[in-house]
């Protein structure tokens, strides 16, 4: 029992704990909805993205994030996945996208700096046109 506790401690302390908070400010460049019915806006129509994502000040392109949404609620809501790629790797996003106000997606892991990333982020708009959001994420 003595060995167990030795080497579970050992493998704790060799294992660094990824916490960090990190905030990007993506351009929404070309975003593309594919309706599936007459109107406007549809339950089931599919947002497809691939967007430049700058550093917190805005200034400097520090990465790109490549995703979909698919509407769920008319004029309300949809459920997005995407992965945001910087230098030192990537991290996975699944969850809502609301219309108006902010919305809190999972962060479902990553690869290299983020490998096993798990947390949050906090999604807001930057002006009411939707032409770029900040992207604020505690990973743990």
């Amino acid at each position: 029992m003595r060995t167990i506790l030795i080497v579970t401690a050992a493998l704790l302390i060799a294992t660094p704990a990824l916490a960090e908070n990190l905030t990007v400010v993506e351009h929404a460049a070309t975003d593309a909805t594919a309706s599936v019915g007459k109107a406007k806006d549809n339950a089931g129509d599919i947002l497809t993205f691939a967007n430049p994502v700058f550093d917190a000040a805005n200034k400097k392109q520090v990465g790109a994030d490549n995703g979909f949404c698919i509407r769920t609620v008319v004029g309300k809501a949809y459920e997005c996945h995407w992965t945001l790629s910087l230098k030192d790797g990537q991290i996975a996003t699944d969850g809502p996208f609301h219309d108006s106000g902010d919305t809190t997606l999972a962060v479902t892991g990553g690869t290299g700096k983020y490998a096993g990333a798990k947390g949050e982020m906090v999604l807001h708009a930057r002006d009411a046109k939707g032409s770029a959001y900040d992207f604020r994420y505690t990973l743990k």
